[in-house]
């Protein structure tokens, strides 16, 4: 399940604060005040989303965040909690984070003039159709939408990843396996310089690798998988140098002491893979480059009183989380 795959790896995220959206390193502020209208939730430069929007993707938010791992997750008792800090309050932050972007993303588009073809018009269509299908009444009820609302959302939803998709155009895409490359080994980490001393002596000594960890890793693992940029440049600069089966002299970071031990100078899968993350990330940064310029010029407002009045139904009688999969079925690449 993509669950806003590109949209979440490029727009605006609210923080656990419900007024805090980050882009890059930066903080802005949703200006809580009423949108002055009763059916919306919020507005941005004018633009609105509805009651009727922000219950969709309460619902399936609710439903693929609460059923993690096989578990109900509503259903856990997880002891006395602040408020902001329940699964419920967690939800609703996804919720309007992911709503705002999709929003600011539709401006943009417009702006550009980005718009969806007759056939992706088509697409969506009968991505409403399917999904309203799927729903039972307590869920239209709940979140009052009829189909015709579903077209709309799923446009949105459209025009957001096709503004994604045209401002990461030109992203190179070269990367090569050293780049990429990711290791297998084993590590020894301390803090305290004595215990680094002892580690440096036994292995010295020939005492093994993986018996000395066991006794003084403070690291999470001893054995691990490391690409550029895991650790300290000092550990990089090393370990990336070491040979199967070669281990390495103590490295000293600000962050402590390493021991490095090589088992695979090049893992081909997991390198693979990491091309992937390296372009995505090339991807995202291009696309918060212009993205963050537009939503330090946007005003954003909230209708708390609206916003507060939606409660999570977890009852039972919300099941629906399929709206996503549903989008990838028609629009997945």
């Amino acid at each position: 399940m993509k669950k806003i795959s590109l949209l979440a790896a490029a727009a605006c995220f609210l923080s656990s604060l419900l007024t805090g959206c980050t882009i890059g390193d930066t903080e802005y502020v949703l200006d809580l005040k009423s949108v002055g209208y009763e059916n919306h939730v919020f507005a941005i430069n004018g633009s609105k989303c509805t009651r009727e929007e922000a219950k969709l993707y309460l619902c399936n938010y609710q439903n693929i965040y609460g059923n993690e791992y096989g578990v109900n997750l509503w259903e856990h008792d997880f002891g006395a909690m602040h408020e902001e800090d329940t699964l419920e309050s967690y939800v609703k932050n996804v919720t309007l984070s992911e709503l705002a972007n999709i929003i600011c993303m539709n401006l943009l588009a417009e702006e550009k003039g980005l718009e969806l073809t007759d056939a992706e018009l088509a697409l969506a269509e009968d991505a409403a159709d399917e999904y309203y299908s799927s729903l039972s009444k307590e869920e239209t009820a709940y979140m009052g939408i009829d189909k015709n609302d579903l077209q709309e959302f799923y446009r949105r939803y459209a025009i957001a990843e096709k503004l994604y998709s045209t401002l990461t155009q030109g992203v190179n895409e070269e990367v090569s396996d050293d780049e990429a490359r990711v290791i297998r080994v084993l590590q020894i980490c301390v803090k305290s310089a004595d215990d680094a001393r002892e580690v440096q002596e036994k292995l010295e000594n020939g005492d093994d690798f993986a018996s000395v960890a066991s006794n003084y890793n403070e690291a999470a693992t001893i054995e691990t998988t490391m690409k550029r940029g895991d650790y300290p440049s000092e550990v990089d600069l090393i370990a990336f140098n070491l040979d199967n089966n070669e281990q390495s002299d103590m490295i000293t970071t600000s962050e402590g002491y390493y021991f490095i031990k090589c088992l695979s100078k090049y893992e081909e899968d997991l390198t693979e893979q990491n091309k992937i993350s390296i372009i995505a990330q090339r991807q995202k940064q291009q696309f918060d480059d212009v993205f963050r310029e537009f939503v330090e010029a946007s005003e954003f407002q909230l209708n708390e009183e609206i916003w507060d009045d939606i409660d999570i139904d977890t009852t039972g009688a919300i099941q629906t989380d399929s709206f996503f999969a549903v989008y990838d079925k028609y629009f997945g690449e």
